[in-house]
């Protein structure tokens, strides 16, 4: 792989992932995702399905399934990094309550900051890269434009109303640069893994890890556990992605395979979206039908 390529890669990378978590901090107080980390189910469901048992169900299905080790390694990457940028349109999509979204994204920002680069040297032994080099891009790209964007919001609203939308445009560009080159430097590698059981692991994952998410979250409101499901169901392919930017020698499958989680999440995405779009509707109905007209 050339070097100018390989640049606008990891550049345009960077730009998707400080652009879209940036955009995220120009709407978002402190205290709005606060008051969802405030119900201890929701915390105590979000931090176990997201860091303990999607990692440990990434792990597991990377030993057992017959994937390549580059696939299996994504795999494994993905399963460090729940959550991904578009999660609000998914929710809403859903029907499910949009307050719990920050929450949602906070915690699987903060928890991919402080797991990864202790889980990724332990699980990702085809990775020779120390934890501080995982961390340094992940800081870079998650909490600083994250932190950055909460403060302008904070302290100058109307700023960050007039620079959410050009940001948001900015990282959009930069998720299609990324997406398109890719295309174009892994291009047979996408091919391959198509006849491979990569897409099919993603699949399985994910339809695994947004079942029990929802199906489990006992306690909590259909439009609660939707934000859940939704937050598990999809992975934030920036986060997973970062630990390669210091590894030397990494696999082109391994990107392929992290790559191939846009348009798998997206898929999985849309139909949990509207599989809880009518759990709400069915329980809303069943409400009404509950309560005698008066």
């Amino acid at each position: 792989m050339s070097d100018p390529p390989l640049l606008a890669l990891k550049l345009s990378l960077l730009v998707f992932m400080a652009g879209s978590l940036m955009e995220m901090g120009l709407g978002l107080r402190l205290r709005d995702a606060l008051s969802g980390l405030r119900d201890r189910r929701f915390l105590a469901y979000g931090v176990g399905f997201g860091f303990v048992i999607g990692p440990g169900l990434a792990w597991g299905m990377a030993q057992l399934l017959p994937l390549s080790p580059p696939h299996a390694l994504g795999l494994m990457l993905l399963g460090l990094a729940p959550c991904a940028p578009f999660v609000p349109v998914m929710v809403t999509r859903a029907q499910g309550d949009v307050a719990y979204v920050p929450a949602m994204m906070l915690l699987a920002a903060v928890g991919t900051l402080v797991l990864m680069p202790m889980a990724v040297p332990l699980l990702a032994t085809g990775l020779s890269v120390d934890a501080w080099a995982i961390a340094r891009p992940l800081l870079v790209m998650v909490l600083v434009p994250l932190a950055l964007g909460m403060a302008v919001f904070r302290f100058a609203p109307h700023v960050a109303e007039t620079a959410r939308p050009r940001v948001k445009s900015v990282a959009t560009g930069a998720a299609v640069v990324l997406l398109v080159l890719c295309g174009v430097m892994f291009g047979r590698g996408f091919v391959a893994a198509f006849g491979s059981f990569a897409v099919g692991s993603q699949v399985l994952f994910l339809t695994i890890m947004t079942a029990a998410s929802y199906g489990l979250a006992r306690g909590l409101r259909p439009q609660r556990r939707s934000v859940l499901g939704l937050g598990l169901c999809t992975r934030n392919v920036g986060a997973a992605m970062a630990p390669l930017l210091s590894a030397p020698g990494v696999d082109d499958g391994v990107i392929v395979m992290v790559a191939l989680g846009v348009p798998v999440q997206i898929a999985c995405g849309l139909l949990a979206a509207k599989w809880f779009a009518r759990d709400v509707q069915r329980a809303a109905v069943g409400g009404e039908t509950a309560c005698p007209s008066g």
